[in-house]
């Protein structure tokens, strides 16, 4: 019997991760406070390099405050950012991974859907802009003291 499929290649386990991958899978288990390496961290494991890539800029951007970095936005914001484009995507892991991530965030099933709403709310009146060709007339000021 052959065992069920979980990607288009055979994902790396944690426990045959050597090297630099075992190094970001420690990384990724002690950032995001979780006990498991999850499927897609295993499935990019299979390209080192594209996993180091992935893992930086997602750490970067996700979690810069494990790296001493500020954000103006709080974890639990830019996982309804990530929830919103990954369904927007398309992208049912990304919407169960972000979903999880903003629970454990404190959101709630009204918060979900309200963030739910709001995306499919912009993705219908950018379609409406798109499919139109509306002229932007509303622009944002410019920062002064831009270097």
């Amino acid at each position: 019997m052959t065992e069920p499929r979980t990607a288009t290649v055979r994902p790396v386990p944690e426990e045959n991760a050597t090297g630099r991958v075992a190094e970001i899978f420690a990384d990724i288990r002690e950032t995001k406070g979780i006990d498991f390496i999850p499927r897609f961290w295993q499935v990019l494991a299979t390209n080192p390099t594209q996993l180091e890539v992935v893992w930086s800029s997602l750490k970067q951007l996700m979690h810069p405050e494990s790296l001493g970095l500020e954000s103006k936005l709080d974890p639990a914001v830019r996982e309804m950012i990530a929830l919103a484009v990954s369904a927007t995507n398309g992208c049912s892991y990304c919407v169960n991974s972000h979903t999880a991530a903003l629970r454990k965030h404190g959101a709630d099933a009204a918060t979900l859907g309200e963030v739910m709403a709001i995306a499919g709310l912009f993705n219908m009146t950018n379609a409406l802009a798109d499919g139109y060709q509306i002229e932007p007339d509303v622009f944002p000021p410019l920062d002064e003291d831009q270097s």
